[in-house]
């Protein structure tokens, strides 16, 4: 066509048309698994309207099939079903439209959708979108809830009711989207998405009541988890009862086991929290109390000890000895004196007896020569020489008369 066409020659739309469905119808019939989206039975057509998604894309198609083939499936297959469809594409080349003409149509058994989801959660698992080291903790005491759920659903008055009885003042943001169906899984992205932004948000609860494996489904999808994987805001899964298990519990940070389970382990309960308190509280004080006595009585026994209880006797008993001590230098220095002033008397007797001056009173003199010389011989002096006398009572002086 490239080749054929230029502004000068176009080729009119009709060819154009024409031409896509020669190319279309030389594709064949193929299989086909999709969603389906909408279901359109008119009564009496004899047409029943399709539209078939691709879960994990934004992709839709439109399937037409005759009645006859909707009607050997028709009490299985309804909106959210998967199927997989035998058909051929068809151009409609009056109005520019594709769509598949459907011949067989097999609804996706339990069996399959199981291994299928077994299959993708052991590739995420591997990519390491489930370790543990990869959960963020929750806070302890959130100021503002994130809530993914259904409108009006039993979920959310469980998560909010049971929330805001165990604590009063926390806040939701809520968003309320669809939680089975073909647009679940986009909406609850985008409500993750958007919350996971939000300044206030302290942790996200995606929640939903109970259902079949069906039901569940949008929850297991690729799209979803990887959205939860990439928030940064700890999310929690309150997906169905306990033995639910969609690939949303694996990813998220925590998992609880029905929506009630989630408002429990989220919000602290603020009876339990000031029962904890008090209890600490008296534990403290507990310590303190028995520190504090056990201090005391450390120091009453230390203070009952005989060093404390009665300390003069540290110096009562030296102090007596010091006296006794003292007392006995003091008799020995008197013995020591007493003995020293007898020896000084006899001394003193013998010096005095041997005193020269003791001989004069006794009627002796001494005579001495002008130069000091005591005369001991007569023939010291001669006749007429000065000399000086000395007696008991003083001193007079002599002159040498004859010597005989």
């Amino acid at each position: 066509m490239a080749n054929t066409s230029s502004p000068e020659a176009p080729i009119p739309v009709g060819k154009v048309s024409a031409l896509i469905g020669g190319w279309i119808d030389r594709l064949g019939e193929v299989w086909v698994e999709g969603q389906i989206t909408q279901l359109s039975r008119r009564p009496g057509a004899g047409v029943v309207f399709l539209t078939l998604r691709d879960p994990e894309r934004d992709v839709s198609l439109t399937v037409t099939c005759f009645r006859a083939v909707f009607d050997r499936v028709a009490e299985d297959v309804q909106e959210g079903s998967r199927v997989v469809l035998h058909a051929k594409p068809e151009w409609y080349a009056a109005r520019g439209t594709l769509s598949l003409r459907a011949s067989e149509i097999r609804l996706v058994g339990l069996g399959e959708l199981l291994a299928r989801l077994e299959h993708l959660k052991r590739r995420l698992a591997g990519e390491g979108l489930f370790a543990t080291e990869r959960k963020k903790p929750l806070p302890f005491l959130p100021h503002c809830i994130g809530l993914v759920t259904g409108r009006g659903s039993a979920a959310e008055r469980d998560v909010l009711e049971n929330a805001r009885r165990r604590w009063p003042a926390v806040r939701f943001e809520v968003r309320n989207v669809p939680v089975q169906g073909a647009s679940a899984v986009a909406q609850v992205s985008a409500a993750v998405r958007e919350l996971d932004k939000h300044p206030e948000v302290d942790v996200i609860i995606v929640a939903r009541g109970g259902g079949s494996v069906e039901d569940l489904l949008p929850f297991s999808d690729e799209e979803l988890v990887r959205t939860v994987a990439a928030a940064r805001t700890p999310v929690v899964s309150a997906i169905g009862h306990e033995p639910d298990q969609p690939l949303l519990d694996w990813v998220a940070d925590l998992r609880a086991s029905t929506p009630t389970d989630a408002a429990k382990r989220v919000v602290p309960d603020v009876g339990e929290e000031l029962a904890k308190v008090n209890q600490l509280r008296d534990r403290a004080r507990r310590h303190i109390v028995g520190r504090v006595e056990r201090e005391l009585a450390g120091l009453a026994s230390v203070r009952s000890r005989p060093v404390l209880a009665a300390p003069h006797r540290l110096v009562d008993g030296p102090g007596d000895e010091v006296a006794t001590l003292l007392g006995r230098a003091r008799r020995c220095l008197g013995h020591r004196l007493d003995a020293a002033e007898s020896d000084l008397g006899h001394t003193l007797a013998r010096v005095v007896a041997l005193s020269p001056l003791a001989t004069l009173e006794r009627g002796y003199a001494v005579l001495q020569r002008a130069d000091g010389h005591v005369v001991t011989d007569p023939a010291q002096v001669t006749a007429g020489e000065q000399l000086h006398a000395r007696v008991a009572e003083g001193g007079f002086d002599v002159t040498v008369g004859e010597t005989v």
